[in-house]
């Protein structure tokens, strides 16, 4: 007999996991909220997330299965929503098996209309927290004094890692050629020629002194002649997390931020992983010059706080766009560092 799915539970409180030694707790936090961005105006062009419907149109007959119809599917935007949902599950999946606990995922207003600000019901149970930056910068989610003195006093916590994952800004002038030619260089018809992101996880960076901003929306370079990724450029003598290991590529992913570093102390922050950008889809970023965008950044211990910061974007923890070993290790290497 085939191996079921275990039985799904929904709307149920969290139970907490206990501290074992040596076991990460991971726990993914969807910055959005989950009302605001399903109930989004589908006469809106820009700023908000694809329906459903209009993913089976583009990516036809990907989602054409009874499992996608609308008696099986949301078709509005909330089905996209939960396109991202399930997409973890091979992330979560590889996880567990590592470090023996389920991974926790909560959202900042849920589909049931409840609010859940990170504070001590997240991060008790919590060694390494993932913001996956997903709300929209008109939704205005901020994060509040209260989460950021949270969060702060967890990070003098040994052993805690917070994960910060702002997505992609595509579009922020007002010139509409550039947008057009953001638009493409990325080549996904599904996002419009203005989508900026991550607000709440902008407020949480400048509120934890994160010196990096997540600019444009960039298209990796790729193998000549095949369709894989181009290898990461890796600064492997800077990973003492050991993150990269056996890692040659992260995610292909159309529309990937660049996390420029602002600060001009080169010690504060490391840039462990640097990926090629398409060459051959012009795009005012390489037109000023760049042929890489920073992937992966690490914020080492200091005075202030015993946890670690590594900025990433979520794509790579999803397969929603693909998947590979070399991706799974990366999984891995998260659940697993010391």
């Amino acid at each position: 007999m085939a191996t079921r799915q275990p039985a799904r539970t929904y709307n149920q409180d969290h139970i907490p996991r206990k501290q074992t030694p040596g076991k990460r707790r991971v726990s993914i936090y969807w910055t959005w909220s989950y009302p605001w961005e399903t109930n989004r105006d589908l006469t809106e062009l820009d700023n908000r997330f694809s329906s459903m419907t209009e993913v089976r149109r583009v990516a036809w007959p990907a989602f054409e299965a009874t499992e996608w119809d609308k008696m099986n599917f949301l078709q509005g935007i909330g089905g996209t929503l939960e396109l991202f949902h399930r997409s973890t599950l091979s992330f979560q999946q590889v996880v567990g098996e590592a470090t023996g606990h389920p991974v926790a995922v909560f959202q900042r207003i849920d589909q049931a209309g409840y609010k859940l600000p990170i504070d001590e019901r997240v991060l008790a149970d919590t060694d390494t927290l993932m913001v996956f930056g997903l709300d929209h910068l008109v939704a205005e989610q901020e994060a509040e004094s209260g989460e950021i003195d949270a969060i702060r006093e967890w990070l003098k916590r040994e052993g805690t890692c917070l994960v910060l994952a702002p997505h992609h800004d595509v579009g922020f002038t007002n010139d509409p050629q550039q947008r057009q030619m953001e638009y493409r260089h990325h080549g996904d018809e599904l996002v419009p020629r203005q989508q900026r992101f991550s607000q709440y996880t902008r407020s949480l960076m400048a509120a934890l002194n994160v010196p990096v901003n997540n600019q444009w929306g960039l298209r990796p370079a790729v193998v000549k002649g095949t369709k894989e990724i181009a290898p990461l450029t890796a600064f492997r003598d800077l990973d003492a997390l050991g993150l990269l290991n056996n890692v040659t590529t992260f995610n292909f992913h159309l529309h990937l931020p660049h996390y420029e570093v602002t600060a001009q102390d080169a010690y504060s922050v490391h840039v462990l992983g640097r990926q090629l950008i398409d060459p051959d889809r012009p795009h005012p970023f390489t037109a000023a010059g760049n042929k890489e965008f920073n992937c992966l950044l690490w914020m080492p211990p200091n005075e202030q706080r015993a946890g670690d910061i590594l900025l990433i974007d979520s794509t790579h923890f999803t397969t929603l766009f693909g998947g590979t070993e070399s991706l799974t290790n990366l999984w891995r290497n998260l659940a697993v560092m010391k």
